[in-house]
C-alpha cells in the first residue's frame, strides 16, 4: 500500500465527507491497476445495460413506425395457394376472391369499419418526355383509410370518386418526383400504359416499408377502372379481386374480426368441414409481434448478461475490499487510536467500494454509448439513447458498490483497536 495520508480523525463523529473521499482516493490510487481490474465486471455490466436498452428502445420505435406504415388495425385476405394436380401453384394463379366477398364483409361484420378490394400490377407511366415504370393499385375509397394514406396535394374528397369508373389517378411521391419534379401535377394528364388519366392528387411521403420497399413508388386508380383499362392479359374472371384489405374498428377488435372473416368466407365459399381453404387471412400485427418477441428475447439475454456481470463485478469488489481490510489492519488500528470511530472506518471503506463501482460505471457508460452508436452505424441496428437509462445505470453502479462493500466495511469497523495495533502486516 501507499503511505498513509495524514489522519484527519480528530474526534469521533467529526469527519467531513470531503476527508473521507480524499482518503478513499488516496487508498485506491496506490493500487490503481487492481482497482481498475476490480471494476471490470461493473464496466461490462453497465455497458451491456446501455447497449441493450438503446437497441431495444430503437427497435421498438422502429416497430411502432412499421405498424403505422402498415395501416391502422389492418387485416389482409388473399387467395390461398393454387394446386394443379399434385403441384402447388403460386397465389397469383388462384382467383378465389370477388367483390361479392367485399360486400359480404361490409354487411355482415360490423367491426370491419373499412373494407376494400384490390387489384394490382406493373405499368409504364408517361408525362411528356418523362417516363417511369411503377406499380399500380386499383382500390376502393376505404383503402386509403385502412392504409392511412393522406394527400399532400389535391382534394381529399377525391377519395370518394374511387367508387366509380373515372380515369383518375393519385400519384405516390416517388412517381410524382420522376414525372413532374417539383411541379404541381394536379389537373395534368399522364399516360398509364395506353390510357390517359387525370392526376387528382399526390400522397404524403410514407418512406420504406418494414421490408425495405419504397411505398411511395405507386399510383392509385379506381378499382373498376383498373379492371376495365389496366388488367390487360391477366384474364381474371369478372368481379375478381386479388386481395381484400380490412380495417378493424379498434385494436381490441382485431382477433374477433379475423375469426369472423374466416367463418364468413368459409360459408360464402362453401368450404366443407376439414376442407382446405381457398383463401388465407393475415393479421399483419402478428408479424410485427413476432419480430417484437424476438427483440424482447434478445433484450432479456443481454439483460441476463448485464445482471451477471454486475453481480460478478460486485463480488469482485467485495473480495478486493476484504483483501484490503486484511492488508490494512495496522492502519485501521492507528486511525482508531487517534480518534476514528467505527462509523468513520466503515464510511471510508464504503466510500472506496462505491468509488470503484462508480468509476467502473462511468467507464461502462462511455463504452455503452460508444457501443450503441457503433451498433447503429456498423450493424445497421436501430438505436435510441435514453438519458434516464444512463442516469439509472449510474445509480446502479453506486448501489452495487454500496451493497457489496458493506460487509468488508463493517468487518473493518468491528476490528479491535488493540489487536489491530499488534498486527504485523
Amino acid at each position: 500500500m501507499s503511505p498513509n495520508p495524514p489522519s484527519t480523525f480528530a474526534a469521533p463523529g467529526h469527519v467531513r465527507v470531503r476527508d473521507i473521499l480524499y482518503m478513499a482516493v488516496f487508498a485506491l490510487r496506490g493500487n490503481w491497476l487492481r482497482s481498475t481490474l476490480t471494476a471490470l465486471g461493473v464496466i461490462i455490466g453497465i455497458a451491456a445495460v446501455i447497449i441493450m436498452v438503446s437497441v431495444g428502445q430503437g427497435t421498438q420505435a422502429q416497430l411502432d413506425e412499421t405498424i403505422s406504415r402498415l395501416g391502422s388495425n389492418r387485416i389482409d385476405v388473399m387467395p390461398n395457394w393454387g394446386r394443379q394436380g399434385a403441384v402447388r401453384m403460386g397465389a397469383a394463379s388462384v382467383f378465389s376472391l370477388t367483390s361479392d366477398d367485399v360486400e359480404a364483409i361490409r354487411e355482415r361484420i360490423p367491426q370491419a369499419r373499412h373494407v376494400s378490394g384490390i387489384v394490382s400490377g406493373s405499368v409504364q407511366v408517361i408525362n411528356a418526355e418523362q417516363n417511369w415504370s411503377t406499380r399500380w393499385q386499383g382500390v376502393e375509397p376505404d383503402y386509403f383509410q385502412v392504409q392511412d394514406w393522406t394527400l399532400a396535394l389535391g382534394d381529399p374528397a377525391e377519395f370518394g370518386d374511387y367508387a366509380g369508373t373515372d380515369t383518375i389517378v393519385i400519384l405516390g411521391q416517388s412517381v410524382r418526383d420522376k414525372l413532374f419534379g417539383e411541379e404541381d401535377p394536379v389537373g395534368s394528364s399522364i399516360r398509364v400504359g395506353r390510357v390517359s388519366f387525370t392526376v387528382v392528387g399526390v400522397t404524403n411521403v410514407k418512406g420504406q416499408s418494414g421490408w425495405g420497399g419504397d411505398q411511395d413508388d405507386v399510383i392509385f386508380v379506381p378499382l373498376d377502372t383498373a379492371r376495365r383499362r389496366l388488367m390487360g392479359q391477366m384474364q381474371m374472371p369478372p368481379g375478381t379481386v386479388q386481395q381484400i384489405t380490412v380495417g378493424a374498428a379498434s385494436a381490441a377488435d382485431m382477433a374477433s374480426v379475423e375469426a369472423e372473416l374466416n367463418a364468413l368466407l368459409k360459408e360464402t365459399h362453401k368450404i366443407p368441414p376439414g376442407g382446405e381453404d381457398d383463401f388465407m387471412v393475415r393479421n399483419l400485427t402478428q408479424l410485427v409481434s413476432a419480430r417484437s418477441e424476438t427483440t424482447r428475447l434478445m433484450s432479456m439475454l443481454l439483460g441476463a448478461v448485464a445482471g451477471i456481470s454486475l453481480i460478478v463485478g460486485g463480488i469482485g469488489i467485495m473480495n478486493i475490499m476484504l483483501v484490503s481490510v486484511t492488508e490494512r489492519i495496522r492502519e485501521i488500528g492507528l486511525r482508531m487510536a487517534v480518534g476514528a470511530g467505527p462509523k468513520e472506518i466503515q464510511r471510508q471503506f464504503l466510500a472506496e467500494a462505491m468509488m470503484i463501482s462508480l468509476g467502473g460505471g462511468l467507464i461502462g457508460i462511455a463504452i455503452g454509448i460508444a457501443g450503441a452508436l457503433l451498433a447503429g452505424r456498423i450493424g445497421a441496428l436501430p438505436v435510441e439513447l435514453n438519458m434516464e437509462v444512463i442516469l439509472l445505470a449510474t445509480g446502479f453502479s453506486v448501489a452495487t458498490g454500496l451493497f457489496f462493500g458493506f460487509y468488508p466495511a463493517r468487518k473493518a469497523a468491528q476490528l479491535d483497536p488493540i489487536e489491530a495495533l499488534r498486527h504485523q502486516g
